[in-house]
């Protein structure tokens, strides 16, 4: 099982400026596992709507592409900006960023290009860190960037946002010159001493709902906020299936027993498994919910106890057609996928011991092997959710 102590939580929240159908503003990451580290981007194009996102996008993609592959970060900027299609109206070709570089050993790098400040977040504190000037040569016109080298602490935050946040409220009798920095700060500071723990996609919908309602909830610009929070990882274990060998099964419960985490099982054999081993009572759920799975049922020390295959199948299916890690809805894959996204590693412990009742040739051609399930749904966390997973089977 997995003994990581460092994790970086990190998520993003936006809202599209009032009657736009897309957002100008762009966030993007990426984990380099086999560097231990993630980079992450977040720009803001020219203006609103699609032109502002197509230009946001390219520069989000270069900049991100072109920091995994550790090039210099000033020949980065000035292929991105002299890459940029032109304004046709205002002849410039324009798009802010803010990028960041943090590996699981906390160095960190921050390179920021006319974004609103980043903020660092360390005992309910805000940390200046000393900026370094670089000079970029974008259309024959030179322009500065600032870059930030410092260590992450354990319990730090990152905060980064778009002008739509800083700017927020803008000629309101209470703010006539935006919400500004200094209240943003106050703002996050008051959320975190009622919510020590709060998640990253968490905080940064509160700021970005806070800025929209500045705006009375009809938004003058794209708001735009993401967070990335340097903690101890918070662990899920999902056991499904039985094992191929039967005298494996207290192998199975020596893994749950002494797992610091939370657990899930996802089998009708194999919480029948479990609740032998531990002499513990399955209560199951009498009602269905709408997605017409089997019921949730509970177990004493367990988080979830669920269906297997049907369930896991639908959990691939949601999180395929999802791009947040917010999910509405209710039943068993719903809050199976509400788990994983509240923690950080998801270790699978998979039986390999075949059904027979999965082998019917009659069944839907979309009832795959439980391995082949998880594979898909240990794809999907990995590239679309940064998800860190571990695959054991038994």
């Amino acid at each position: 099982m997995n003994t990581r102590k460092n994790f970086i939580d990190i998520d993003h929240y936006q809202l599209n400026k009032n009657k736009n159908v897309v957002c100008g503003d762009v966030f993007l990451s990426k984990k380099i596992k086999e560097e231990g580290k993630i980079i992450a981007v977040l720009s803001d194009g020219l203006g609103s709507g699609i032109k502002a996102n197509v230009l946001a996008t390219m520069t989000a993609s270069m900049a991100l592409n072109f920091t995994s592959n550790n090039s210099p970060i000033q020949h980065t900027a000035e292929i991105i900006s002299n890459t940029l299609p032109i304004d046709s109206e205002r002849q410039i070709s324009y798009a802010t960023f803010t990028i960041i570089d943090i590996d699981y050993d906390s160095e960190t790098k921050i390179i920021n290009y006319d974004n609103p400040d980043f903020l660092l977040l360390r005992n309910q504190k805000f940390i200046p860190i000393p900026e370094n000037s670089i000079e970029i040569n974008i259309l024959g016109k030179n322009k500065k960037m600032y870059s930030f080298d410092f260590k992450i602490q354990k319990e730090d935050r990152i905060i980064v946002f778009t002008d739509g946040v800083s700017q927020s409220g803008i000629g309101n009798t209470n703010m006539a010159f935006g919400w500004g920095i200094d209240n943003v700060k106050i703002f996050i500071i008051d959320l975190i001493n009622k919510y020590k723990f709060i998640s990253s996609h968490d905080l940064a919908k509160k700021i970005v709902n806070q800025a929209n309602n500045n705006d009375i909830l009809k938004p003058r610009d794209d708001i735009s906020c993401a967070v990335l929070y340097f903690r101890e990882p918070r662990k899920l274990l999902i056991c499904t299936g039985p094992p191929f060998n039967k005298f494996d099964d207290n192998k199975l419960g020596s893994i749950i027993k002494k797992y610091n985490g939370k657990v899930i099982i996802s089998g009708g054999t194999t919480s029948q498994i479990v609740s032998r081993l531990f002499n513990k009572e399955i209560h199951v759920g009498l009602t269905l919910d709408h997605s017409g799975l089997p019921p949730i049922a509970k177990m004493e020390g367990i988080e979830l106890v669920t269906e297997g295959i049907l369930t896991l199948g639908k959990v691939s299916e949601i999180l395929q057609n999802i791009n947040t890690t917010e999910v509405n809805g209710e039943g068993a894959a719903v809050e199976i996928i509400k788990n994983i996204f509240n923690n950080d590693i998801i270790e699978f412990v998979v039986g390999t011991k075949i059904n027979n009742a999965h082998q019917d040739p009659n069944l839907p051609v979309e009832l795959e092997i439980r391995r082949n399930v998880v594979k898909k749904i240990i794809k999907i966390l990995e590239e679309k959710f940064l998800k860190e997973i571990n695959l054991h089977f038994i």
